[in-house]
């Protein structure tokens, strides 16, 4: 497994209103929470600008390749809400978490 950077927009189907007037925001919440659980996502958040109406998320997230990334998400009650407009590996060089590995500057 490996960390990717995972930027995520809000979509053509976004409702005015920021992030709390979207329907199923619950769901949306509890599946991001269980991918949370399971170890896939490690961090996630709004970026800044999000106050402004149109969510920008970034994700870390500990999985194989895009493919399983894109698989994964698939399932968000708001796949048709957000999309996903960039997907960048990412080697962790300072820091920790359980589960990750970082590279040993040398």
């Amino acid at each position: 497994m490996s960390c990717f950077v995972v930027i995520r927009e809000a979509g053509l189907t976004w409702a005015d209103g920021g992030i709390m007037a979207q329907p199923r925001v619950e769901d949306h919440a509890r599946f991001m929470g269980t991918l949370a659980d399971e170890g896939f996502v490690l961090l996630a958040g709004p970026l800044a600008g999000t106050e402004h109406g149109r969510l920008r998320a970034m994700l870390v997230v500990n999985a194989a390749d895009d493919h399983e990334i894109h698989g994964r998400l698939a399932d968000d009650p708001w796949t048709d809400r957000l999309s996903v407009s960039s997907i960048e590996p990412w080697t962790i060089l300072v820091g920790t978490r359980p589960g990750i590995q970082t590279v040993a500057i040398t």
